[in-house]
């Protein structure tokens, strides 16, 4: 996959240097340097100079990077890369330069525990924490059980987990987040809609045991050029699945039910796309007028369209105005709005709306007198909010099984959230 690994920091100080493979040597290191920290130019997360391939996420004052000379897979190594930021977070919490520089050893260990030859091999948080531990030294007899049970659990079939783990109280908490991505026209007709989804689990259960559970009896997965799906009234129809290594696929694609032994504590259990039948959460009507050249006038009105029992908290309305504005007088029925200069926007405030609920808001932008004037582009107006207990896309957990051998009670909790940060867009 990859020939060398690399941290820098923002003046293009190599923290961290790891070769994989002869095709490389470390020099190659001052290419990315000159070719890409120091050309504020670069925008793109991969560049290819010749036949070298430079992938590299910036966090911080950091960049993780990952060079590779063969045509791998741009996926799987940014995948890499995300995954070990996340590893390096649950050891020593931020990753920045100076957590690098202080943990640079133990970066120097995990590198070595999660790829061989530029290959990963294992990058599970539980499993690599029995192998490097920060923890102080053991005694003999304790690294012997220790090692047999990194040995079993590296081999066995659930690597992902170790079999002594116990808790007091059983609990599974299961959250489907989804992000809605929405264009809309001046008229109203959506012109691109699609759900980016995800299903975090957190399990604190005892022992190994066997979770089930279901999804809607409607669920589709999509195939390309089969239109029969989007027809069929109140379908759940999935464009792709992945779904974390513990997962059964077998069963899911008999009968949509998700079975699994999950690993301890906190994990994505599944991720997914939705483009069919999106229930939008919000509809917006825009009345924009320009009666003179000195005066906008506007006309927003706001409804909740989702079911009347549910609330959405946080909605934020930005509304652009043209860049030479000199002030805008708002009024509005529900929340707080007020015009930001500096941002060229009038931002509308509701902390809490309940489905089904209208508001309206009405506002007047003065414009300065120019003597070029130049036409206004008219931006779209951005919605951010998040709705708990509802999904756009529909999708819903059925139901919720954990079998112990034990026969220990356990507690479960299923939890819902659509939200938007800037990607639900209305042109007006």
């Amino acid at each position: 996959m990859i020939s060398a690994f690399f941290i820098f920091n923002q003046k293009g100080e190599v923290l961290i240097s790891r070769l994989f493979r002869a095709d490389l040597k470390r020099s190659i290191a001052d290419v990315f340097r000159i070719q890409v920290i120091s050309n504020p130019d670069i925008r793109s997360p991969i560049i290819t100079l010749g036949s070298t391939s430079f992938f590299h996420v910036r966090l911080n004052n950091i960049f993780v990077v990952g060079v590779t000379k063969c045509n791998a897979s741009a996926a799987l190594v940014f995948e890499f890369l995300y995954r070990f930021i996340t590893v390096s977070r649950s050891y020593f919490g931020k990753l920045d330069e100076e957590s690098v520089k202080n943990n640079f050893v133990l970066i120097y260990e995990l590198l070595d525990e999660i790829l061989d030859f530029g290959y990963p091999q294992n990058s599970e948080i539980d499993t690599l924490k029995m192998y490097i531990t920060t923890e102080g030294i053991k005694s003999e007899l304790a690294v012997r059980e220790d090692s047999a049970k990194i040995t079993i659990q590296a081999t066995g079939a659930t690597s992902w987990r170790r079999a002594d783990v116990k808790y007091r109280k059983n609990e599974a908490f299961v959250d489907v987040i989804e992000t809605v991505n929405m264009l809309m026209s001046k008229d109203g007709a959506v012109l691109r809609a699609d759900v980016d989804g995800q299903i975090l689990m957190r399990a604190y259960l005892s022992g190994m045991p066997e979770c089930k559970f279901g999804l809607n009896d409607k669920l589709v997965l999509a195939k390309h050029g089969d239109n029969s799906v989007a027809k069929m009234d109140n379908a759940v129809e999935l464009d792709d699945c992945q779904f974390h290594q513990c997962v059964r696929l077998g069963k899911f694609d008999t009968d949509r039910s998700i079975s699994f032994i999950p690993p301890d504590g906190e994990f994505e259990l599944m991720r997914y796309r939705s483009t069919s039948n999106i229930n939008l959460p919000f509809r917006l009507q825009t009345h924009v007028t320009e009666p003179t050249k000195s005066r906008v006038e506007y006309t927003i009105h706001l409804k909740a369209a989702f079911d009347h029992k549910l609330n959405a908290n946080n909605v934020v309305l930005r509304i652009p105005t043209p860049l030479n504005t000199t002030k805008a007088e708002v009024k509005v029925g529900v929340g707080k709005a007020k015009y930001v200069p500096a941002d060229n926007v009038i931002v509308w405030k509701i902390p809490r709306i309940q489905g089904q609920q209208e508001c309206t808001l009405t506002a007047e932008a003065a414009l300065a007198m120019t003597t070029h004037r130049q036409p206004w582009s008219r931006p779209p107006i951005e919605v951010d909010f998040s709705v708990v207990m509802y999904t756009a896309s529909g999708l819903l957990v059925r139901y919720l099984k954990v079998f112990d051998k034990s026969g220990a009670n356990s507690t479960k909790w299923v939890r819902y959230l659509t939200k938007a940060n800037g990607t639900y867009q209305i042109r007006f």
